[in-house]
């Protein structure tokens, strides 16, 4: 499977993502559990398709059956590195292209969490994917809105995140359900205001700086979030800021 991959191992998306999302696997890590929970899912073996620092997969590991064998794959030595630390018995990363991988190992589930839209032929890699588990569970950026296109932002996203495909919630629908997926199950998800660790507001002049950077976020997401109370579609079509998180098999 092809991505654009000097992005990734050169360090460039390390120096535009220095903690490598640590700090926002605990969310990813909770709607993950979440969708497993409403639909009974009890996996004892879970890989994940760039794993990233591995954070996601730690958490899990503390959340699933004792016995349950975690497995990781990212394309970049540099995020590797800091998964290595969290490896253990049943928790292995490597430094890897999963489609490119003899190993024909299944699992039962394969998590894509905001990776898909990375990949150069993101169709491709969903029918690949199509026999390697029984589940899928995917979370996906809907970074087309109203907002981002009328603030130019898609651009800044493909930059900073190598974002190369920009979905809304119907499109990812419609491209899962075109690469033989069925749907169980969809839910939105958000980003904590901030989801840096408050242990890291280690002086009283950094606890009032999170503070104050919480209260501004709060003021921005209000008219989204008073939106999204009535009708969720339409809040995300038009001021974005949500992914989708889906079951399929």
């Amino acid at each position: 499977m092809v991505v654009v991959a000097d992005f990734y191992t050169n360090g460039e998306y390390l120096q535009n993502n220095p903690d490598w999302h640590i700090d926002a696997g605990k969310w990813k890590a909770q709607s993950v559990l979440q969708i497993m929970a409403r639909n009974g899912l009890t996996p004892l073996s879970v890989c994940e398709i760039g794993c990233g620092a591995g954070e996601i997969l730690r958490l899990l590991q503390r959340n699933l059956a004792e016995d349950t064998t975690f497995v990781g794959y990212d394309i970049a030595p540099q995020a590797i590195e800091l998964a290595k630390r969290r490896e253990n018995e049943h928790l292995h990363v490597h430094l890897a292209d999963f489609f490119q991988e003899a190993d024909d190992t299944h699992y039962d589930v394969i998590l894509l969490v905001d990776v898909l839209e990375h990949f150069e032929n993101c169709f491709q890699a969903l029918r690949d994917l199509k026999t390697r588990s029984t589940y899928k569970i995917l979370q996906l950026p809907l970074d087309l809105s109203v907002n981002s296109i009328l603030g130019n932002k898609l651009v800044d996203y493909r930059h900073a995140t190598g974002h190369l495909h920009f979905f809304t919630k119907d499109i990812a629908i419609e491209i899962l359900e075109a690469a033989g997926y069925t749907i169980l199950d969809s839910f939105y998800s958000r980003q904590p205001l901030d989801s840096t660790s408050w242990s890291k507001a280690r002086t009283p002049g950094q606890f009032i700086i999170k503070l104050l950077r919480m209260g501004k976020r709060e003021l921005f997401r209000l008219p989204a979030q008073i939106c999204y109370a009535f009708r969720p579609d339409l809040a995300v079509r038009i001021f974005g800021g949500w992914r989708l998180m889906v079951l399929v098999a």
